[in-house]
């Protein structure tokens, strides 16, 4: 993904497949703990829904709290699918269960990171990929867009291959300032995707040609 942005739905389930894929400009999916109380299913069938729908990384959320029960949850998600990518909150004991992790082979997202020093921690690591909140910080005055450029700088820095997933994305602009600040990736919702296909010139234009290409002699 070094020479384009990924984009990656926010889902806890898909229920129109067709919008899912490269061809729509999907190349992944992010699932979260609030995703799936929200889709109001078990959480194994959800995720198996997901895996067999999309041909890309699939982040699974751990959802405990010290290394040793993160490392086992996150080897038992790596084991769903090739796909899976474990997703581990940006705590200490989280750090310690993705250096355990990345040792072994298995695909890690750090999550809720909020400052580029979490992100720096994350990648010494060897986090897989990290995911600044740009949204939520924008929802307390902060400019979230600049965690993700600081990120941006640091990796140059140093050298770390840790891709960066410009989260919590509220709008279309996130997802313009996101590909300028050098974000590999991309998550949001399907409403924030489907906007980036639009433009009103381009419906009054294409509608102009169809008008005239209609009234050339056949």
């Amino acid at each position: 993904q070094a020479e384009q942005v990924g984009a990656a739905r926010e889902a806890a389930t898909l229920d129109v497949r067709v919008r899912v894929g490269p061809e729509a400009g999907l190349d992944g999916v992010t699932t979260n703990p609030s995703h799936v109380f929200k889709a109001g299913r078990k959480p194994m069938d959800i995720y198996t829904e997901i895996l067999d729908i999309v041909d890309g990384p699939v982040s699974l959320e751990t959802v405990t709290l010290t290394a040793p029960e993160i490392i086992a949850e996150g080897r038992e998600l790596a084991k769903l699918h090739k796909n899976v990518v474990v997703k581990i909150p940006l705590i200490k004991e989280g750090l310690k269960a993705v250096k355990v992790l990345a040792a072994e082979g298995i695909k890690t997202n750090v999550t809720v990171t909020f400052s580029p020093l979490q992100a720096l921690l994350a990648a010494k690591a060897g986090a897989t990929y990290v995911s600044p909140f740009v949204g939520r910080l924008d929802a307390v005055g902060h400019f979230g867009m600049e965690l993700v450029e600081q990120i941006k700088t640091i990796n140059e820095n140093y050298g770390f291959e840790t891709q960066i997933i410009s989260a919590a994305m509220r709008h279309p602009t996130h997802v313009l300032e996101s590909a300028l600040a050098g974000a590999d990736v991309c998550t949001a919702a399907f409403d924030i995707l489907d906007q980036l296909y639009n433009h009103p010139l381009t419906y009054i234009v294409l509608n102009q040609f169809l008008t005239d290409w209609a009234k050339v002699p056949k």
